[in-house]
C-alpha cells in the first residue's frame, strides 16, 4: 500500500453507495474525504518514521565517510613517512644535510645543526626577488633531506636567539 506511487481510484463507498472515483496518489489509503482519523495517524507515523530513518541513514553515512577519510589520511601519512625514510639522506659529500624552510642544504661548519637552529643561506634567484640581494636567514625544519639533487652550502649559523634574549 505505502509503496504504490501510481494514481488509483479511492474505491470507498460514497453516500450514494457507489465507489468513489477520486484519484489517490502516493501513500494515502483513500481520498481526503474518505480517510479515517486512524489512517491519518498511521500515515503521519509512517512519514515520521521514514524521515527519521532517512536522517539516521544519512548521519550514519556521514560518520562512515568521515572514518574512511581519516583512515585513508592515516594510510597516506604512513606511506609518506615510509617513502621519506627510504629517500632521506643525512650526509652530503661529508657534510650534514638538513632541510631549511622546506629546501635541502648542507652544513659543513663546526658542530651539528638541530631543528630550530637559525642559519644564513646563500642568495638564489627566488631569494633575490623575495629578500633582496645577499644571504638571507632561515630556520632548520628537519634533519636530513629528501632532495636528491646538489645541495647548496649554508653560509653560517646565526646566533641563538634565546641566548641573546637572556642577556
Amino acid at each position: 500500500m505505502f509503496d504504490q506511487q501510481h494514481p488509483r481510484p479511492c474505491g470507498r463507498p460514497t453516500k450514494a453507495g457507489t465507489p468513489c472515483k477520486s484519484q489517490v496518489y502516493g501513500r494515502a489509503f483513500a481520498c481526503k474525504l474518505h480517510t479515517t482519523d486512524l489512517e491519518k495517524q498511521l500515515l503521519d507515523a509512517y512519514e515520521r518514521g521514514h524521515r527519521d530513518g532517512y536522517a539516521q541513514g544519512r548521519q550514519s553515512a556521514e560518520v562512515s565517510a568521515k572514518l574512511h577519510s581519516e583512515h585513508l589520511e592515516r594510510k597516506v601519512k604512513t606511506l609518506e613517512e615510509q617513502l621519506d625514510a627510504q629517500q632521506r639522506r643525512f650526509e652530503d659529500r661529508g657534510a650534514q644535510a638538513v632541510t631549511v624552510d622546506g629546501y635541502g642544504y648542507r652544513w659543513g661548519g663546526p658542530g651539528r645543526l638541530e631543528v630550530g637552529d637559525r642559519v644564513l643561506l646563500p642568495e638564489n634567484y627566488v631569494s633575490a626577488l623575495r629578500h633582496g640581494s645577499g644571504p638571507f636567514p632561515g630556520t632548520v625544519t628537519a634533519l636530513g633531506t629528501t632532495y636528491s639533487g646538489a645541495l647548496s652550502a649554508i653560509v653560517s649559523r646565526l646566533p641563538d636567539q634565546r641566548s641573546e634574549d637572556a642577556r
